[in-house]
């Protein structure tokens, strides 16, 4: 709701939803869920020129001061279990050399950051911090910093990653993601390790987690008609992975409400990653490969009912998350926030199946279905 694409939250997309119209409701009468997102997201759009600036230096010291570059790259293509998002050794020298232009990498930086994950997710950490730090009575604002930056950061290494294996936007730049990888992992290591070595030790499963799911995601492509429901949940884990441990690290992982985030914002994020399938595919102009829309219609031999069926599995996925908020220590200062948080998501998943419905791209999607 704070992302890229403002269409999504116009006032006429708003009205053509059941959860759109149940926004705007709060918004009129100024709930405290409206109040408290309105706040994280004013908060965030006037901190982000400083973020930004902090991720550029950080960065541009990294890049700078490393003395063995292709080592660099070859031991973040062993942790991640690719070669594809590395770049060989002859190629380093001119791309390190470019990068080296402060202004060069602060336009990469840029187009990383351009993106409704990191937009959409920096109020939600500032949100989650705050409710752990009134309920545990501990509040420092510095290490919120370090942690909430470090997990957009580790967001931010997403992009350019699925970028480089997507190869579906930012073709130009996509070398100079290459280089910059090892060193925004990196960052977002020694801010998340402020929190303490059971913060990082949850941090390395999640990203390692994270890892599985997107290697399942690719290994899944070549083998669109034969993927199974326990690979595609398990491909899930990219979603789930990522904002889940983030949820539990904003607690600073102490249960029980370190556990109580994992849950809800794990299955948020599968929920949105549903409406993201939904609209990847109305603007690719085919099902998106692999994804829950395409088993469900390869199974059903139903294009459209493939579709339907994947808005009632982000409902199922919403329905989960917000048994989280039934578990929430009593008068969590932040239910409220959660509750209108989880309103977003499901206007987001309707509001692109509602679009869908509208292109009536049926026998388009059945002609690329793969064979």
């Amino acid at each position: 709701m704070s992302g890229k694409d403002q269409s999504v939250i116009s006032k006429e997309s708003l009205m053509s939803t059941k959860p759109g119209k149940q926004i705007m409701k709060q918004a009129l009468f100024k709930s405290k869920g409206y109040k408290l997102f309105t706040k994280y997201k004013e908060e965030t759009e006037a901190e982000f020129p400083n973020f930004t600036e902090r991720f550029v230096q950080g960065l541009f010291h990294e890049i700078k001061s490393d003395s063995d570059p292709s080592s660099t790259q070859q031991a973040f293509g062993n942790e991640v279990g690719s070669t594809e998002i590395i770049l060989n050794s002859s190629e380093i020298e001119p791309i390190k050399s470019k990068l080296e232009s402060y202004d060069v990498l602060k336009d990469r930086v840029n187009r990383i950051l351009n993106s409704n994950f990191v937009k959409m997710t920096f109020p939600v950490f500032n949100g989650l911090f705050d409710g752990a730090s009134d309920y545990s009575g501990r509040h420092d604002p510095q290490l919120k910093q370090d942690v909430v930056e470090g997990h957009i950061l580790a967001i931010d290494l997403s992009e350019p990653m699925d970028r480089i294996v997507d190869k579906d936007e930012d073709l130009d730049f996509l070398d100079d993601y290459k280089l910059m990888n090892p060193y925004i992992l990196k960052l977002a290591r020694d801010k998340i390790s402020k929190g303490g070595d059971q913060v990082l030790k949850k941090f390395e499963e999640g990203f390692k987690d994270a890892r599985i799911g997107q290697y399942l995601d690719e290994k899944l492509k070549s083998k669109p008609t034969d993927m199974t429901e326990e690979e595609i949940t398990l491909s899930y884990k990219k979603y789930r992975s990522v904002m889940g441990t983030a949820g539990r690290n904003m607690a600073l992982a102490e249960r029980p409400l370190g556990e109580i985030f994992y849950l809800g914002m794990a299955r948020a994020a599968e929920g949105v990653g549903c409406g993201n399938e939904i609209e990847d595919s109305i603007k690719n102009g085919f099902v998106k490969i692999p994804s829950w829309p395409l088993y469900y219609s390869l199974l059903a031999n139903d294009v459209k009912k493939g579709f339907e069926l994947t808005l009632e599995k982000s409902n199922l996925y919403l329905q989960d998350a917000r048994l989280a908020l039934e578990l929430l220590p009593e008068g969590f200062s932040h239910k409220e926030f959660l509750e209108f948080l989880f309103l977003t998501v499901e206007h987001y998943n309707q509001y692109w199946y509602n679009k869908l419905l509208k292109a009536n791209k049926w026998s388009e999607f059945e002609s690329k279905l793969p064979k």
